[in-house]
């Protein structure tokens, strides 16, 4: 137990210049983007999985490949769009950061905890 006033610190300090602010430049620049790779290819997945499953559906409904049951076309349909917009939806984000475009960035994107 240290007595009231006695610290057993090593630390040296000195004294801060005159003329210095606090602050260093270095806390002012912008770190290059990190960019969700992860992200990125489960959009490409669930992108190319919906493609198929809507042009699937699409030529199931109009009769060009035949099904015993036509009324399960529109189910493949649903399921199709409801697979390809988040994946669009997350392509078109990495798209435009990629290209620099103002009001995107690869922050827009959820990175699965990477």
């Amino acid at each position: 137990m240290l007595a009231a006033g006695l610290s057993n610190n090593k630390v040296k300090y000195s004294r801060l210049a005159a003329d210095d602010d606090g602050y260093i430049d270095l806390q002012f620049k912008k770190s290059p983007p990190k960019i969700p790779y992860k992200a990125i290819g489960v959009a490409v997945i669930l992108f190319l999985i919906g493609s198929f499953l809507i042009i699937l559906g699409t030529l199931f409904l109009a009769g060009i490949i035949r099904v015993e049951n036509p009324d399960r076309t529109i189910p493949v349909i649903i399921i199709g769009l409801l697979v390809f917009l988040p994946g669009f939806y997350h392509l078109r984000i990495a798209y435009y950061a990629a290209k620099g475009y103002r009001g995107y960035s690869y922050d827009d994107i959820p990175d699965f905890g990477d």
